[in-house]
């Protein structure tokens, strides 16, 4: 079949890059340059079973509340006569209950282990993308955030993941070269750390090599439909025709599927990164600094610092980063890490992407029943690269309308349902 693939980031080429190997044409469509930098290209690479609590979790709500007067937090929301953010946010409000986070978790790490078993092939198939599979730790600052983490840890145990709680001492000795200010850690040993920028360069070497076409600068304005099945796309310039079309355009996915009549509620939660030249000593494994929430990931010859979710729409084309947000990060790092040096970042550039965020959490991923031949993989938020060779290939395994792969057909992708939201307004 001739399928349309909406979206150049990490979805949308790993979707092209199975479909092509199903034996299907494939055309990826992008509204950025070549050269862009998009949200799947400098978030922190980190591929994390150890996330399978939901965004919308019990407690989220008030942290968020508390979060938000400080413009330096870890979360921040922009006020803005905003109907569709006051909607995403209730949609939050409901979803972050303890039995939705029990339902969700199994099903999330199911995808999230399956995504990390695909990496291993994925990098056999299209070449080196620096995947590391030490794990993760999750550092605290304060024993009591180190007591929750460890909580945390428990109920990862009982799901089947491999985890281990350190003491100060640990986090030392485990990190030596780190310098850690830490009441303690928990090391997800599941878990794995790749370049970003390298696999992205590598799914689209893959791609066109396998005779996919790929078409930057290219704007989708909407998705063509007769007889109740989508046939193809159109905008500026464009008319591609197609037996199947694949929404994989991560934040800008909402308004392209309100135009078929699919609701798929989602705001860009923009995220920042600072990378420098890696210093002559530091983390060497990757880590997430659970209070502050930032992430920290060794990439070869480089260190790279990142966090924050801001909730701010989409900022207008050409305006700066926001210093304050790049500021809150850097400070949580030398909480942390006091004895490293932070003015290579403060020279660096900082990158922003925006991940697009359901309200439940929870990523879209499967095949619309109205209009048909649309099959939706967006909403990933912080997961896209964790998520990325799974998403590919159940987007293949639908289209094709059959499960080659073992591990997809084990998965139960009920609560990932892109309709889920549109039946409740039918």
């Amino acid at each position: 079949m001739r399928v349309v693939v909406v979206g150049a980031g990490v979805i949308g080429l790993a979707s092209a890059h199975y479909l092509l190997r199903a034996g299907h044409d494939v055309i990826v469509l992008d509204r950025a340059g070549e050269d862009a930098r998009g949200t799947s290209y400098g978030n922190a690479g980190m591929v994390v079973p150890s996330h399978f609590v939901p965004l919308a979790a019990p407690g989220a709500v008030l942290q968020a509340l508390k979060w938000m007067p400080n413009p330096e937090s870890p979360f921040h929301v922009a006020p803005r006569p905003s109907l569709r953010l006051m909607r995403w946010g209730l949609e939050f409000w409901r979803a972050a209950t303890r039995k939705r986070v029990e339902a969700a978790a199994p099903r999330l790490l199911a995808l999230s282990r399956a995504s990390r078993a695909a990496y291993e092939e994925l990098q056999h198939d299209v070449g080196d993308f620096g995947l590391r599979g030490d794990g993760l730790l999750m550092v605290s600052a304060t024993d009591a955030g180190h007591a929750e983490e460890t909580e945390l840890a428990h109920e990862a145990v009982k799901l089947g993941l491999e985890v281990r709680v350190l003491d100060r001492q640990g986090v030392a000795d485990l990190e030596p070269r780190a310098g850690y200010a830490a009441a303690g850690a928990v090391h997800y040993r599941d878990d794995a750390h790749l370049d970003p920028g390298r696999l992205l360069e590598r799914l689209h070497a893959a791609v066109t090599s396998a005779g996919g076409e790929i078409r930057h600068r290219t704007r989708v304005q909407r998705l063509l439909t007769r007889e109740g099945r989508v046939i193809g796309v159109d905008g500026p310039g464009l008319r591609e025709l197609a037996d199947r079309v694949v929404l994989a355009a991560g934040s800008w996915s909402a308004n392209l599927a309100a135009g078929v009549g699919l609701s798929l509620p989602l705001e860009p939660g923009t995220g920042y990164s600072l990378t420098a030249p890696a210093p002559g000593s530091g983390p060497g494994l990757p880590a997430i600094l659970t209070e502050a929430r930032v992430a920290i990931t060794p990439l070869e010859g480089r260190l790279r610092v990142g966090g924050t979710m801001e909730m701010a729409g989409f900022p207008q084309e050409g305006s700066p980063p926001s210093h304050r947000r790049v500021t809150g990060i850097l400070n949580s790092v030398s909480r942390y890490l006091p004895g490293l040096e932070l003015e290579p970042f403060r020279q660096a550039t900082a990158w922003r992407g925006h991940r697009p965020c359901t309200p439940d959490g929870l990523p879209y991923l499967g095949q619309a029943s109205s209009p048909r031949g649309l099959v939706v993989a967006t909403g990933h938020a912080m997961l896209g690269i964790s998520l990325a060779p799974i998403t590919g290939k159940v987007v293949a395994a639908l289209v094709s309308g059959e499960s080659p792969e073992r591990d997809v057909t084990l998965l139960d992708l009920t609560l990932f349902d892109p309709e889920r939201y549109s039946r409740r307004g039918r």
